[in-house]
């Protein structure tokens, strides 16, 4: 996917300049509704970030492996004693995978995860320099390491937007919203990249996630305290029918 038919860029990174329409509803266009939700979820979430802790890019895509299947709560649990003992690639090409299992045991598939991170340290070793590859083609190269993936790290590491990170809240808020009907992450990436400007994907991202962890949650919608309720498709408040399910 490319940003060649993606609309031109907004002015600033937390906000399009578009001007609140009254003339919107719930039931208009989603290209007229899109910049005016992400602005409003943007005020309401103006701390959204990506919630993982990290210290550079290494720390970065290994915090994000960890996180498949895991809440970003508890992988912050374990990475401080992970990192404390490999703090870098060139440290942790030289773990054994029980040193690795033993510090990320918490987390669920750990034996994997573990096997995936000694495995990408050694490549990032010995093909790179013990650096983080930039480019979305080599980070997928990466035992463990995906699209989504690879999308945060190039988003938050170097603000190298490529593409929308699509996670179960991502889904789930984009498909109430209307902003899209896929249900795989690779059509539903597609769809949010051409509805938004390449320097908003970020933005895009973080707000789904937090709106979706606070809010927008997967069976107990908070409708009547929703900032963009009275332009979601799927406003409870209003009895209209939940989109991410159908």
């Amino acid at each position: 996917m490319t940003a060649d038919d993606v609309p031109a860029d907004a002015d600033s990174p937390r906000g399009s300049g578009a001007e609140p329409n009254p003339g919107l509803t719930a039931l208009s266009g989603k290209t007229r509704r899109a910049p005016v939700i992400l602005d409003a979820l943007a005020a309401e979430h103006d701390d959204a970030v990506i919630a993982l802790d990290f210290d550079g890019p290494f720390q970065l895509l290994v915090a994000t492996m960890l996180s498949a299947q895991s809440t970003d709560v508890k992988v912050n649990e374990v990475t401080p004693a992970l990192f404390a003992a490999y703090p870098d690639a060139f440290a942790m090409a030289e773990a054994t995978r029980a040193d690795l299992e033993e510090l990320v045991g918490q987390l669920g598939l750990f034996r994997q995860k573990s096997k995936n991170l000694q495995a990408t340290a050694r490549i990032l070793v010995t093909e790179h320099d013990g650096r983080v590859p930039r480019s979305m083609d080599e980070l997928t190269t990466l035992p463990g390491v995906a699209r989504k993936t690879a999308n945060v790290v190039l988003s938050n590491a170097w603000g190298e937007h490529v593409g929308v990170v699509v996670d179960t809240h991502v889904t789930r808020v984009a498909r109430r919203l209307r902003f899209t009907k896929q249900d795989t992450a690779v059509k539903i990436e597609r769809d949010l990249m051409r509805l938004f400007p390449q320097d908003r994907w970020l933005d895009v991202s973080d707000l789904l996630i937090f709106h979706g962890r606070r809010v927008c949650h997967a069976r107990n919608r908070q409708c009547g305290t929703c900032v963009v309720a009275d332009l979601c498709p799927s406003d409870a408040t209003s009895n209209r029918t939940d989109k991410a399910r159908s």
